[in-house]
């Protein structure tokens, strides 16, 4: 038994203090009193020493495992070791949960990673599905990134579906003007990032995506039906415009990752659907390729989750930002990284709060004197994951 006390807890509806919460086994089995707290001798203590008793951060989109497992385009690390790994990067930033988005391209223009291969990445399927029966550190779920244009790995996609080797599906469709890259213009310059490449052979290869065969609605139906009907749940990416919104939520889709327009994230909150945004985008003051800035989305309400995308780091970063720079509602930003996300992905029967009954997924948040947040202790599933000592000598 363990008893986390002497902090201000993240409850469901407020942060409360005064309060202590008891795990047993895997469970919470109680929030009481801190008075109470000597009435178990035997219980370890956990002394959050005035800082924050948090559910564990639930990552539902974040591709950050392509550059454990492949660090340089001609670099291929092992992928179990490169899981191992990267889970002991994910927890030292409290996430407890984390979906791997790994993606189906067809081809990707900007950059060779060979971690996109078809063999790489069912390679990298089957590696995060051994986990759920392996020693690991935190809970690794599969997030399925399919691109529209991947016609030849749909069956493959279906399959892995079908094995319950994906946790959470979303479709993707990243053509040149529409979506992420509808302005060419910050499609032309991202690809020139990447990429030595003239003026007249980006032209040509905007007009070879332009012309690319895709996938038919009907197909992106039927397997978004195959998916909810195996209890998981579909997103959109990139939605640009009210249309798609309509459209995808006929496919039976309850997430729109990173609406590129406040109009569309404000449709897509009011049809019911989830929205994420990335913390990236948070920390960095807007969106790195000029769409819909998280902070202004927040301060309208619109945008529900936040994802670490490509930088663990920032989710909790975001949270405090958020609440101290922009005048957020702290409790509402922790939400937004537990909850919320738990929601979306239909695993808060078990996850996503401090409640009684619950998985005890819990951090323990200080705060350096200039504010910087510490984490100090994790748990998940009830076990003593790590504690973390920060000192002056």
């Amino acid at each position: 038994m363990y008893i986390i006390h002497n902090g201000k807890i993240i409850t469901e509806g407020a942060i409360i203090a005064g309060f202590a919460v008891v795990v047993e086994g895997e469970i919470i089995q109680a929030i009481i009193p801190q008075e109470e707290v000597l009435d178990f001798p035997n219980a370890v203590l956990i002394d959050a020493r005035g800082g924050y008793i948090s559910p564990g951060f639930i990552d539902i989109h974040s591709d950050y495992i392509e550059t454990i497992a492949s660090p340089r385009p001609t670099s291929m690390m092992d992928f179990n070791i490169s899981l191992r790994e990267a889970e002991k990067i994910l927890i030292s930033h409290g996430i407890t949960t984390m979906f791997h988005s790994l993606s189906f391209y067809r081809e990707d223009v900007f950059t060779h990673k060979p971690m996109r291969n078809p063999e790489n990445i069912q390679r990298m399927v089957d590696a995060i599905d051994a986990t759920h029966t392996e020693l690991h550190l935190i809970r690794h779920r599969m997030h399925a990134r399919f691109e529209i244009d991947n016609v030849d790995e749909i069956d493959t996609l279906v399959k892995n579906i079908e094995d319950g080797k994906v946790h959470l599906l979303s479709f993707m469709d990243h053509t040149p003007g529409q979506g992420q890259y509808r302005n060419l213009e910050v499609y032309r310059e991202t690809l020139k990032g990447y990429r030595n490449i003239s003026d007249d052979d980006v032209n040509v290869l905007i007009a070879e995506r332009q012309s690319t065969e895709l996938i038919t609605i009907e197909k992106i139906k039927e397997v978004a039906d195959f998916a909810i009907s195996k209890g998981i749940a579909v997103a959109s990416h990139d939605d640009d415009n009210i249309q798609k919104i309509e459209l995808v939520k006929s496919f039976g889709t309850t997430i729109s990752e990173f609406p590129i327009t406040l109009e569309v994230a404000q449709k897509a909150k009011e049809i019911g659907l989830h929205t994420i945004a990335g913390a990236p985008n948070v920390m960095l003051g807007g969106s790195h390729s000029g769409n819909l800035s998280a902070v202004e989305a927040i301060a309208n309400d619109c945008v529900d989750i936040l994802c670490s995308d490509y930088y663990p780091a920032a989710l909790l970063h975001a949270i405090f930002d958020l609440h101290e720079k922009y005048d957020n509602d702290l409790h509402k930003m922790f939400m937004m990284v537990t909850l919320n996300p738990a929601k979306a992905v239909r695993m808060d029967n078990e996850l996503g709060s401090i409640k009684v009954g619950k998985k005890a997924d819990i951090l323990v948040i200080e705060r350096m004197e200039d504010g910087y947040p510490m984490l100090t202790a994790t748990m998940v599933n009830g076990a003593l994951i790590t504690t973390t000592h920060y000192r002056i000598k």
